[in-house]
């Protein structure tokens, strides 16, 4: 099962927003995410909000959700409207899921299609799809391209098919190739998302599995370590004695072996666990979250952030579709951002990114902290120095690995 949504004030039933969404609102970009619940079967190792095809009926099903989503943006237009917010086009869209690609790709267009006519799309928006690499074909591809889509992130996870069997993947590795190749031809940019970490997974695998990333040329690299939650399958596996987790040094190898292949291979870090070719290969979307900057989710259980304000949707795609088929908004709770929380937040989102936090945006207590951890090998010394501009926190790769620690010594 998926996680509980956090705690949080009761929102008005219309999902009207306070006053103090306005300040600073011409600065920030407008981003939406589009949630798409369905897979064709559930991983052991997920605990995301998704079901399959066949755990739902009626309004929730999977043939009716692209109108109830389309519903849930014509409120959410509605709702930025009221509250005097400036008019914005979007500048991203990541329809992610589940499989969005499980949807008719006539869904997806009208989905693209309801955002671009609540805001319009910036003439450069980037609009990304997530996709299994058993999920698409070439024509379907080339129409997502020909709507307005410009970039898939493909869920590759492993090359190694017995590591996929442990993840309970259901794809053929030898299908990635082809896949990113009938993308790449539809004129669209391609991510590979990889996983390491999984139990019974060699370093000599997570070594093919990259590898074989890189083979097809792709531009974009997300490499995620493996981390199993509580009430999912794996997690009962692993309780019982079938599975057994890497411990931390074999994590911390199979990251800087990534970091080794990908760097040479012209891929640079933007973020922790992300890699481009060029900055326009990195996702604007996720950059636009970790900057901070303003999105609306739509589907059940998405999440959203507007000026300060945080909510989020019921979980069933039942109850969602029946609260938007009442005229109610879906959000199930909603809380504003405290001074001490988005002071916390910043630093722990900007630490994570290359272009580093600025050193002005810590208070003296955090400043005074950072020679030490650049003395302990966290934190890049020019950066630091202000030797190539402003002064900033740059991780180091060991500062990468220890990310955590650092956020908990720059914050107190």
């Amino acid at each position: 099962m998926s996680p509980a949504l956090p705690e949080g004030d009761v929102p008005p039933d219309d999902g009207a927003l306070p006053t103090s969404v306005l300040d600073g609102a011409q600065r920030r970009a407008f981003g939406v995410y589009l949630h798409v619940p369905f897979c064709a079967v559930r991983c052991g190792y997920c605990d995301f909000n998704t079901y399959t095809a066949t755990e739902l009926g009626g309004g929730a099903s999977q043939a009716a959700y692209a109108a109830t989503a389309l519903d849930e943006i014509a409120l959410a237009a509605r709702v930025l409207r009221d509250a005097g917010l400036p008019a914005r086009p979007v500048q991203t869209v990541f329809v992610g899921g589940g499989t969005p690609t499980l949807l008719p790709v006539d869904d997806l267009v009208r989905l693209l299609g309801g955002v671009r006519d609540a805001w319009g799309l910036d003439p450069g928006a980037e609009v990304t799809t997530e996709a299994n690499p058993d999920s698409v074909t070439p024509d379907g591809l080339a129409r997502l391209a020909a709507a307005g889509f410009t970039r898939v992130s493909f869920g590759m996870q492993s090359a190694v098919p017995h590591v996929l069997a442990t993840l309970e993947r259901t794809h053929d590795p030898a299908r990635v190739p082809d896949v990113v190749r009938w993308a790449r031809d539809a004129g669209l940019r391609v991510s590979l998302d990889l996983i390491y970490g999984t139990p019974g997974e060699s370093l000599a695998d997570w070594r093919r599995s990259v590898e074989a990333a890189l083979a097809t040329g792709v531009d974009h690299v997300s490499a995620y370590a493996l981390v199993v939650e509580a009430g999912t399958r794996m997690a009962g596996q692993v309780r019982r004695g079938e599975l057994t987790l890497p411990d931390e040094d074999d994590q911390a190898a199979k990251y800087e072996l990534a970091d080794d292949l990908l760097t040479a291979a012209g891929l640079g870090w933007y973020e922790v666990s992300n890699w481009a070719r060029t900055p326009a290969d990195a996702s604007r979307h996720n950059l636009g979250y970790w900057r901070g900057d303003d999105w609306w989710g739509v589907g059940p259980g998405a999440h959203s952030h507007v000026g300060g304000t945080r909510w989020w949707n019921v979980k069933h795609p039942r109850a969602y579709a029946d609260r938007l088929a009442a005229g109610r908004s879906p959000a199930a709770g909603r809380e504003s951002v405290d001074a001490a929380t988005a002071r916390l937040e910043r630093v722990m989102l900007g630490v994570r990114i290359a272009e580093g936090l600025p050193l002005d945006d810590l208070d003296a207590t955090a400043r005074a902290t950072v020679a030490g951890l650049v003395a302990d090998g966290l934190v890049d010394a020019r950066a630091a120095l202000g030797a190539d501009g402003p002064r900033r926190v740059l991780l180091t790769r060991r500062g990468r690995l220890l990310a955590d620690a650092v956020v908990r010594a720059l914050v107190g």
